[in-house]
């Protein structure tokens, strides 16, 4: 939020440009491309400003003044006198307002004992009273105006949510600019102190918790988050209380070497990929022979590939096969039928590796490998357990693929890739179908289908590493993103995908060791 507070106070006050080094970032935006310039590699890439989103959701650099403003405007006027001035909307007033409307009534006692520092609103004025000055809080003759650091060190939440000593908490809405200008005066630290202190009030009558997840930081709730579920919660007539978001833990605790163990029943450390699988047939034709059978009589159906009858030409219009475009064939084992044209197209299409498979079933024939730019897959066991497998140790591994030059193979030969994210480590059990899922996973790696050259899914950028429909766990020691455990299922589920690229135990027994 530092960063984002800086880049917006050098756009209001129309700057060309603003260098976020002073805020630990080797960038500078340039508003008038709205791009941002990698100071080291002179690399640029596109960035837009957002007008749909909450700003500022946390104070920054950019001080509590800029962060958090007081709503301006003359103060409203009596009730008696006219209508009501809606109530400040700043996601500050929001929280305040929605930790108040939610708090049981504090006792008569415990209201009388806070302090006199009030935040929200004046006390009444009696005869010789002096006027509150802009915290709220009365001065008395003589005596020096309070400075807003020593409001804010009297302010607690006790008296935050009974409102000045001895008076009743105030209905939302109600205080005016006194008030709003008195919540002004209260820094990120006291709002976070005022929001846990309601959310043990809350707990502590029996009000489910509703944890908040990826937030960062070490405080207990956003405050505009909070402000926004209070108004969402207490339209449907109903409390609520957010707690500490769970954390998210990606890597084990530190292990020395002398902590890291070979697998059992699997050989060496590491493997490497370095070049392409070698083609297994000389022509499409003579792969696809092994395959297929010729059918002289096709069935009055359409080919999925071309759409187009099987008793007529295949409709295909790219590059010609030399093979006739009225031929039909099936596929040995699962018995579709296809134009042979539009199979040999297909195969062209591919990585032409010697394999095939079938459009309809994903039937497998032969062994199909991948396009997976050439890197290293290291594993081992680790001294820690995961969640969910409390018995058994950890199996770590650590992918490392460098950028490069695409291939024949890859979408765009002879362009650049990038690899984003690399050392990836990824967990497993130590446990009998952990270490079954790895011999599998060896086998994909050789075979080189654990990962391709795409477009990203998360980010949008092209031409960069991507996985390739085998998921791996990737956090240690959580499950905030899904991609962690414990997952009761994930074992299952990869073995499923593994089949899915044609891999099983038969494999790993062909390609053991």
């Amino acid at each position: 939020m530092d960063v984002g507070i800086a880049i917006q106070r050098a756009f209001e006050t129309q700057r060309p440009c603003v260098d976020l080094s002073p805020v630990g970032f080797g960038y500078v935006i340039d508003f008038g491309t709205m791009g941002q310039i990698n100071r080291q590699t002179q690399r640029q890439r596109r960035v837009r400003r957002r007008l749909d989103l909450v700003y500022p959701l946390a104070a920054g650099a950019a001080g509590r003044a800029a962060s958090w403003p007081a709503a301006p405007g003359p103060p409203p006027p009596p009730a008696a006198a006219g209508p009501r001035a809606p109530p400040c909307s700043c996601p500050q007033c929001v929280l305040v307002r929605s930790v108040k409307a939610a708090a049981p009534p504090a006792p008569a006692a415990r209201r009388s004992a806070a302090p006199p520092a009030a935040v929200e609103g004046p006390p009444a004025q009696g005869p010789g009273a002096t006027p509150p000055d802009r915290a709220g809080a009365g001065q008395g003759p003589g005596k020096p105006a309070p400075s807003s650091q020593a409001i804010r060190r009297q302010a607690s939440p006790a008296a935050a949510a009974a409102g000045p000593a001895g008076c009743p908490a105030s209905p939302p809405g109600a205080t005016g600019k006194a008030g709003r200008v008195a919540l002004a005066t209260l820094d990120r630290t006291s709002l976070q102190r005022l929001a846990l202190a309601q959310s043990r009030v809350l707990i502590a009558s029996g009000v489910p918790t509703v944890p908040v997840k990826n937030l960062s930081g070490s405080s207990p709730v956003n405050p505009a988050l909070a402000g926004i579920t209070g108004i969402l919660m207490s339209a449907a007539g109903l409390p609520v209380c957010l707690t500490r978001p769970p954390k998210l833990v990606l890597h084990p605790p530190p292990v020395s070497k002398s902590e890291i163990k070979s697998i059992p029943g699997v050989s060496n450390t590491s493997r490497k990929t370095t070049k392409k699988q070698a083609k297994k047939g000389k022509t499409p034709e003579e792969v696809l022979k092994k395959y297929l059978q010729k059918l002289r009589h096709p069935p009055d159906e359409d080919c999925t590939i071309c759409m187009e009858r099987l008793t007529a030409p295949s409709g295909y219009k790219g590059p010609q096969p030399t093979v006739k475009p009225d031929l039909v064939g099936k596929l040995s084992r699962c018995g579709h039928v296809y134009h042979v044209y539009c199979l040999v197209a297909m195969y062209n299409n591919g990585n032409k590796d010697g394999s095939l498979q079938c459009p309809t079933c994903k039937t497998i024939y032969g062994v199909k490998t991948g396009t997976q730019p050439p890197g290293k897959m290291e594993y081992h066991v680790i001294p820690h357990s995961l969640p969910g497998h409390p018995d058994c140790r950890t199996i770590r591994i650590i992918y490392s693929i460098p950028p490069g030059i695409q291939g024949p193979e890859h979408p765009n030969p002879g362009k650049s890739f990038s690899a984003r994210g690399f050392p990836r480590h990824c967990y497993l059990p130590d446990s009998e179908k952990g270490r079954k899922v790895l011999k599998l996973l060896l086998v994909a790696w050789d075979r080189r289908l654990i990962f391709a050259i795409g477009t990203s899914s998360t980010t949008g950028e092209s031409d960069t590493v991507i996985w390739n429909e085998v998921h791996h766990k990737t956090e240690f020691g959580s499950n905030l993103t899904g991609h962690g455990y414990p997952d009761a299922n994930y074992l299952d589920n990869v073995l499923a995908e593994l089949a899915a690229q044609g891999i099983s135990e038969d494999s790993a027994a062909q390609e053991k060791d």
